[in-house]
């Protein structure tokens, strides 16, 4: 009997592993977007968290191991994992998820990405020659990758891709009418002055109708200097900004402080799923960003 439900056990896991599409994901919100499109067919990691900065993660074994058996890598692209990501692809000898293979997807690739430039030297911090890799920010974005990622998933996994293509149909209707459902709540935030910590918001601005007038930190990827926030109270402690913007893990200090010298508010946005208690899935964390914008507004 022993050796019978030892049998069935690993002729489960070996069922399993067969029907999965592994993933590994560098961001959150792209493991979410591959669970919602894959359902029981994918089994998606991400290399971070919501409370990690996805621009400085070491390559770990763990990680290493992670994209050795992964079927399919989505990240965001833009450089936004450039000091991490080619190491640890390197590392994990896959050449079924390297760029240009058919398992390797970079979200930011399938839509307009904003602020590119090709003039880009150290003395300007942390900027990103193909434009902000922040996309996720815009759930317009989100649909258009949901697109093109249930395409990809479906051509890796053609015994599943019904399944798939099911999914991906049905999320994006029910998308979409999330979509027009916060657009329609957040119309009274248009027009209203943010200072964000970093500018991981642009997309998020640009949809919502929101100006971005400055960030706490004067050089992007450097830490705001008490030199540049005293520039910033006397700029707008005047109520010519009407909220600062931080990620939950960005350090809380700078926007604390400005905050209580010019009187502006402060308030954490997540930045990806998982980023606070209320922003479990996708939609919540939506769902999230607009009730705490318009508590913070109102």
């Amino acid at each position: 009997m022993k050796h019978t439900i030892v049998f069935l056990a690993l002729v489960s896991i070996s069922a399993t592993a067969h029907a999965d599409l592994r993933i590994f994901t560098c961001e959150p919100e792209w493991a979410a977007l591959a669970e919602a499109l894959g359902g029981e067919q994918v089994d998606a990691t991400s290399a971070t968290t919501a409370f990690q900065d996805p621009h400085y993660i070491q390559a770990r074994p763990s990680l290493i191991a992670n994209v050795r058996r992964a079927d399919l890598v989505i990240c965001s692209g833009s450089q936004l994992e450039i000091g991490w990501l080619p190491a640890l692809l390197q590392k994990a000898n896959n050449p079924d998820v390297s760029p240009g293979a058919a398992g390797y997807f970079e979200a930011s690739a399938f839509v307009e990405r904003l602020e590119a430039t090709a003039n880009v030297d150290r003395s300007q911090g942390d900027i990103h020659p193909e434009g902000n890799p922040h996309v996720q920010t815009d759930p317009r974005n989100i649909a258009i990758i949901a697109t093109a990622l249930g395409d990809r998933m479906q051509q890796l996994d053609p015994d599943n891709a019904s399944d798939y293509a099911t999914r991906k149909a049905d999320f994006i209707t029910r998308w979409n009418e999330a979509v027009a459902r916060w657009e329609s709540r957040l119309t009274p935030l248009r027009g209203k002055r943010i200072i964000p910590h970093h500018k991981s918001w642009v997309y998020l601005e640009r949809w919502i109708g929101l100006e971005e007038v400055a960030t706490l930190e004067a050089v992007p990827g450097i830490p705001p200097t008490t030199n540049h926030l005293s520039q910033l109270v006397s700029r707008f402690g005047n109520g010519n900004a009407d909220l600062i913007i931080r990620a939950p893990y960005q350090n809380s200090k700078a926007s604390e402080w400005l905050s209580d010298r010019s009187g502006i508010p402060h308030i954490v946005l997540p930045l990806t799923v998982g980023g606070t208690d209320a922003s479990e899935d996708l939609f919540s964390w939506f769902d999230d960003i607009a009730n705490r914008l318009l508590e913070a507004l109102q």
